[in-house]
């Protein structure tokens, strides 16, 4: 499984000359709305086969969740069904507020 540091993500969306990966946070509404990354889509764990076919197959797409657990669960589920630019936050969102932005919101 593909996985992406914080410290890539962050490169990568500071980048201006590639296109923006898909930033998918498979956590629950509540989580989302105590903390989340700027232009990321609230799509939750369990909803996710039923709207996977609404992703776009051939984009980049890195999974966000807490801790990095259920992201990781997801990128396998999206990688078994066709899916193949698809990465892990490691850590997850709150490895991205301990190294990343220090100001986000921690649970």
């Amino acid at each position: 499984m593909q996985t992406i540091d914080p410290e890539e993500l962050k490169q990568r969306l500071d980048n201006s000359t590639q296109p923006e990966p898909l930033l998918l946070d498979v956590r629950e509404p509540w989580e989302f709305e105590l903390c989340h990354l700027e232009g990321a889509r609230l799509l939750p764990m369990q909803q996710i086969p039923q709207q996977a076919k609404e992703l776009v197959n051939d984009a980049e797409i890195v999974v966000i969740c807490h801790h990095g657990l259920r992201s990781a669960q997801v990128v396998q589920f999206l990688m078994r069904n066709g899916f193949r630019n698809v990465a892990n936050l490691h850590g997850g969102i709150d490895a991205w507020a301990e190294r990343i932005d220090p100001t986000m919101r921690r649970y």
